[in-house]
């Protein structure tokens, strides 16, 4: 078994490798290639929680298991909410192969497929951002938009000041050619915006139907448990929905499940999946008006491929730490 630290991840896994990698994913879940329980989720005290996410994926063939602790105040202490292992198997004769850590893993996947859904849903011309949020997914949410869209603007949001500004400040020292403002007002930094990604931890809306604009994408994000969301019933009146994966989405998006039920919206709303969108077997955007809302959930497809894609790095490379198992 190979065991693959933080570090391993970093190297191995940069965004545009991610981006392609997640692509593909995307389109063998839409294609029947993969076999994706839905999230098993244990609280394990106060707010914290312990999800269990299993599947396979056909191409690269492959399948495995993470297990993954959601802190959410872990941020405030400098550490990843998101901690735990993605265990990756080999399909020959069943044997585990490579244990990862899933925090990075996770971050960056995550925000690959939000730049997937961009690069396939949002304008051509999009070119200022809104980040509500400023965790670990924010800034990795940054670099995913830059590699899909011309952006020139970036606003960045979040409920304290002092995090939007340390945000800002790094995000300008990495990124000097881009407009970086930064503050709390959500619905200021949406106004005029052309991509709004919410990258929250939220159990009530950051985002509001009254506060969008024509010809604006969504990448709705943070909210992965049906008691939590990150926007209003509007924003999915207003919108074009798009999801990675339709059975979590009806299961698992809080807007989405409390809407059905109060019959505020039906299975019908729903467009699609990414992967569709991305194989032509769906329609994306339909004309430079529409608002587009790529609802994320993270599926266990995402996690398979991408531990797969760095497995393979790791050997080529030598990195991480060969053990007996």
């Amino acid at each position: 078994m190979r065991i693959l630290a933080n570090a391993d991840i970093a190297a191995l896994l940069p965004m545009d490798q991610a981006i392609a990698v997640v692509d593909a994913a995307m389109r063998r879940v839409s294609a029947g290639g993969a076999q994706l329980p839905l999230r098993h989720v244990v609280p394990v005290g106060g707010e914290n929680l312990m999800g269990v996410m299993s599947g396979a994926l056909d191409a690269p063939q492959c399948y495995g298991v993470k297990i993954v602790s959601l802190f959410p105040a872990n941020p405030a202490q400098g550490i990843s909410g998101h901690r735990g292992a993605v265990v990756l198997f080999e399909a020959e004769t069943g044997g585990a192969v490579a244990m990862m850590d899933a925090g990075l893993l996770t971050a960056i996947r995550t925000a690959a497929a939000s730049a997937v859904a961009t690069r396939a849903l949002a304008r051509p011309d999009a070119r200022v951002l809104t980040i509500i949020g400023t965790g670990e997914q924010a800034e990795h949410h940054l670099t995913a938009m830059l590699a899909v869209r011309p952006i020139a603007e970036a606003r960045i949001t979040g409920r304290r000041a002092e995090r939007a500004a340390d945000f800002a400040a790094r995000a300008a020292t990495r990124h000097p050619e881009l407009r970086i403002g930064h503050g709390t007002d959500a619905r200021a930094a949406v106004s005029g915006a052309d991509i709004v990604c919410t990258v929250t931890n939220s159990a009530t809306p950051v985002l509001l139907g009254d506060w969008l604009e024509p010809g604006q994408h969504l990448n709705v994000v943070g909210a992965s448990v049906p008691a939590k969301r990150e926007v209003d019933d509007t924003v999915v009146q207003r919108a074009a929905l798009y999801c990675d994966y339709r059975p979590s989405l009806l299961a698992q998006a809080g807007e989405v499940v409390e809407m059905l039920a109060a019959g505020a919206i039906t299975e019908g709303h729903l467009r699609g999946e990414i992967g569709a969108v991305l194989a032509g077997a769906m329609p994306g955007r339909q004309g430079a008006e529409e608002i587009t809302l790529y609802r994320s959930l993270g599926i266990t497809a995402q996690d398979l491929a991408v531990a797969h894609h760095v497995l393979r790095a790791a050997e080529a490379t030598g990195r991480g730490q060969v053990v007996t198992f």
